[in-house]
């Protein structure tokens, strides 16, 4: 028998708030929560852009020593994980007596590429410290949120590039319903202030230089995007077994409807795919037992891009409107195509968290009735004129969402919320 999963707390920190009410606003009002760095510069790279991402300040919340193993990136999700831990109501008590798992994306984090000049120079590992053990892995999030929150089921992480949280939604949903776990606590990670990432990122010619326009950087879709704006945080998303919510009178906020996955399978590791995105989000709404027609709001990949969105932008155009019309015509049903928009265009790329970020985006526009806006869009690309990608906030009840992502090595995992 499948079990139907649902979601039952939401939590986020992110370049546009951190909180669920500033997030929701911030959408609502198309805010963008990209900002010029200085310091990048001063280091070296050719791009200040980045997503204003708070350092997350856990000294009134734990002690020393629990803090002192924990990476930007686990800080984040930990804070991430008290706001889904707390909608859902589940307490330390409930926690400490009801069997949680964990599973978050994460692709790791910058310390041990920081740590390897100063054992390079100092030639001396006491000059690591003892705490990098813990670190330095991409597990860290996973480590940690385990610990602190005495979960005591499933745990590992998930390290598929930009897709690892949309991954880790789609695999602890797929637990759930064979009945392997009740309840597991998902999410993705993603460190902000550490540099050498996206040193690299600069140095691929992958980011935007558009430094003397933060807030206009990002531009999914646009054709004058010169590529993406790197951004983090963390978000947590609860997932628990339908009946399981039901009997302890949980508020249910959507349904984990389907999941659906491919790899490129193309020889450049870098370039993006339409036929194999295409092929996740239909396994995605077949998952789920519905039609092209029955999505009401795509929350794309799009990351601005030059390759990245139009190879996307192919993919949606031919699920939604090239195949949703030969089936209209053969039923004779007017034919319906759904909302779009990249949220990235507001947060930048937020890399390992994206996926479960853009899945609490989703849920909270279900939740408030309105799409957010595609900032930005001033020409868009010939590829994505079919498309019906909104530019200004449209205010309608959203029932179903696909949610799209995509990571580098070919990767791509698509998810469909429904609101029960």
């Amino acid at each position: 028998m499948r079990r139907r999963v649902v979601v039952t707390g939401i939590g986020i920190w992110s370049s546009i708030g951190q909180n669920l009410q500033t997030v929701s606003e911030s959408l609502k009002q198309g805010r963008s929560g990209i900002v010029f760095d200085s310091e990048r510069i001063d280091y070296g790279m050719r791009t200040a852009l980045i997503g204003n991402v708070p350092l997350a300040d856990l000294k009134p919340l734990l002690p020393h020593s629990q803090r002192a193993t924990m990476t930007e990136d686990a800080c984040y999700a930990y804070m991430a994980a008290r706001q889904a831990f707390e909608q859902a109501r589940m307490d330390d008590a409930f926690l400490r007596t009801n069997e949680v798992g964990v599973i978050f994306g994460n692709d790791g984090n910058s310390s041990g590429t920081e740590v390897s000049p100063v054992m390079r120079k100092e030639k001396d590992s006491e000059m690591v410290g003892p705490y990098l053990l813990f670190a330095d892995h991409t597990s860290s999030p996973v480590f940690h949120l385990s610990s602190l929150f005495h979960l005591r089921g499933v745990s590992y992480s998930v390290d598929a590039a930009c897709s690892s949280s949309s991954h880790a939604i789609g695999i602890a949903s797929v637990l759930i319903r064979n009945g392997i776990q009740s309840t597991i606590l998902v999410g993705g990670s993603m460190e902000v202030h550490r540099l050498p990432f996206f040193a690299e990122m600069d140095v691929a010619d992958m980011l935007s230089r558009r430094n003397e326009e933060p807030e206009k950087a990002s531009r999914p879709f646009d054709q004058d995007r010169d590529g993406m704006v790197p951004s983090g945080g963390a978000a947590a998303l609860v997932l628990e077994e339908y009946e399981h919510a039901v009997a302890r009178g949980a508020t249910i906020l959507a349904e984990v409807a389907g999941y659906g996955f491919s790899s490129n399978g193309i020889e450049e590791i870098s370039m993006p795919s339409a036929d194999a995105e295409f092929i996740a989000m239909k396994r995605a709404i077949a998952d789920a037992g519905l039609q092209p027609s029955d999505v009401d709001y795509v929350n794309a990949h799009a990351t601005s891009t030059l390759a990245g969105d139009i190879e996307e932008a192919k993919a949606l155009t031919r699920l939604f409107v090239e195949e949703n019309q030969i089936i209209n015509h053969q039923s004779a049903i007017i034919n319906r195509k759904p909302y779009v928009s990249s949220t990235k265009s507001m947060t930048g790329h937020e890399n390992w968290m994206a996926g479960a970020s853009e899945a609490v985006y989703s849920i909270l526009m279900m939740q408030n009735n309105f799409v957010a806006p595609n900032i930005n869009l001033e020409n868009v690309i010939d590829e994505a004129k079919d498309l019906n990608i909104v530019r200004k906030t449209v205010y309608t009840p959203v029932r179903t969402v696909l949610s799209n992502s995509s990571g580098m090595g070919g990767t791509n995992s698509a998810l469909v919320f429904r609101k029960i």
